[in-house]
């Protein structure tokens, strides 16, 4: 499969999808979104919008960023399969897991989410959806905030024709609620923003590299997965994820440590070393912002 670039502004024009979903695994399938930042061209596609095809119903994975880029989803499932949507799982609270419930509330399916992704998304949800409205124009148009219909705190386990679906939150990470989607018996988890590796991951303002590396190595090893569907990127394997995500991160706060130790202050932090993963996409826009913002949470350690 070919490499992601954020230089391709749309790959499916017919579509308000940025991709024609594509199986990864029998019965698993995922419409790759851009690994650019969001906008008119991507429609905000620029996560990966997954289902699982069940046997006795689909479950979708994200709500997407805007009612029509659900509807254009919808659209794929029903070319694929006669099995209804039974099921939507928000993978965090942010616009392009959440903005599309919109869509899916309409057609009567519940909606899961970390209960404090739904909470964030409680807070902020009106604030992403006028931040959708300014790229996206009349793509816009019918969407409407919709909080998820159900929570969960650690484990949602949800057997569903020929799949055994566990919905974890496996600590903190990226940020609030995140969520990661385990096909124990596929070996293939559905990652969310845990797992990065084809674009930069950002750093927001609550998110401790700390906290994320103690995640990875408690939680989401452990699955010992074969197959990843990251939150952005193709479909990939542990060990590209683990070197752009885990890894970075490991190596972000090893130089920034050294840098204070070295008396070295936030303006020069932006400024250290990350030229190893320059071939990211995003590297431009956020390496020096993770820089600044792992200098702040070192600082004090």
């Amino acid at each position: 499969m070919a490499s992601a670039s954020e230089d391709i502004a749309d790959k499916y024009p017919e579509s308000m999808l940025y991709n024609k979903p594509v199986e990864v695994i029998p019965n698993v399938w995922s419409a790759i979104g851009a690994t650019a930042p969001p906008d008119y061209d991507n429609t905000g596609h620029n996560n990966n919008l997954s289902f699982i095809v069940t046997g006795d119903g689909v479950v979708v994975i994200n709500g997407g960023a805007a009612y029509k880029l659900a509807k254009a989803l919808h659209n794929e499932i029903v070319k694929i399969t006669n099995q209804p949507v039974k099921l939507v799982i928000n993978e965090n609270g942010q616009g392009h897991a959440m903005l599309g419930n919109s869509y899916w509330a309409e057609q009567g399916v519940p909606i899961l989410a970390h209960i404090d992704a739904a909470n964030e998304f409680k807070d902020r949800g009106y604030m992403l959806l006028e931040n959708m409205r300014r790229y996206n124009l009349e793509k816009a148009e019918g969407t409407f905030v919709t909080a998820p219909t159900e929570t969960f705190e650690q484990r949602r386990v949800i057997n569903m024709g020929k799949f055994r679906i566990e919905v974890l939150h496996l600590g903190p990470a990226h940020g609030p609620g995140d969520t990661q989607v385990w096909l124990p018996d596929e070996e293939l988890v559905i990652a969310g923003d845990i797992a990065f590796h084809e674009r930069m991951l950002p750093l927001f303002e609550d998110t401790i590299a700390k906290d994320w590396i103690e995640t990875w190595d408690a939680g989401f090893e452990a699955l010992d997965a074969t197959y990843v569907i990251p939150g952005h990127g193709h479909p990939t394997n542990m060990d590209q994820v683990r070197r752009y995500t885990r890894d970075y991160l490991v190596y972000l706060r090893a130089q920034i440590g050294e840098h204070i130790d070295n008396g070295g202050d936030l303006a020069e932090a932006y400024y250290i070393d990350q030229t190893a993963f320059e071939g990211l996409d995003t590297y431009e826009e956020l390496a020096t912002k993770n820089a600044g913002r792992v200098y702040e949470q070192m600082e004090w350690e």
